[in-house]
């Protein structure tokens, strides 16, 4: 992944709407009409936050007739969770070395 790339899926979580919504899709695939019902915002408004949890990988849609349903992607999470988890050997990989001097 390049820094680019690693910026658009963090970008998914730096804002309260997406969060909630990613919260609504933990109990499984959801229509955008519900994520409207549930969020209390405009069409537009919800279309910009999903626009941007599509675009990081963490969130897929899938259009079923006018509407698109949208559900959490494990490959995108695994992506995010691989990151962190490379700064996470990093930093302790420093903090060792650190220690060792």
């Amino acid at each position: 992944m390049n820094e680019k790339e690693i910026a658009v899926i963090f970008k998914a979580f730096c804002d309260e709407n997406r969060i909630r919504i990613l919260q609504l899709l933990l109990d499984g695939e959801k229509c955008a009409c519900r994520l409207l019902e549930e969020m209390n915002i405009t069409q537009p408004t919800l279309s910009h936050h999903m626009k941007i949890l599509c675009d990081s990988g963490i969130v897929v849609g899938r259009k079923e007739g006018k509407w698109i349903h949208y559900s959490l992607s494990v490959e995108g999470i695994e992506c995010a969770q691989r990151y962190l988890a490379l700064l996470k050997t990093c930093s302790s990989t420093n903090e060792r070395e650190e220690k060792d001097d």
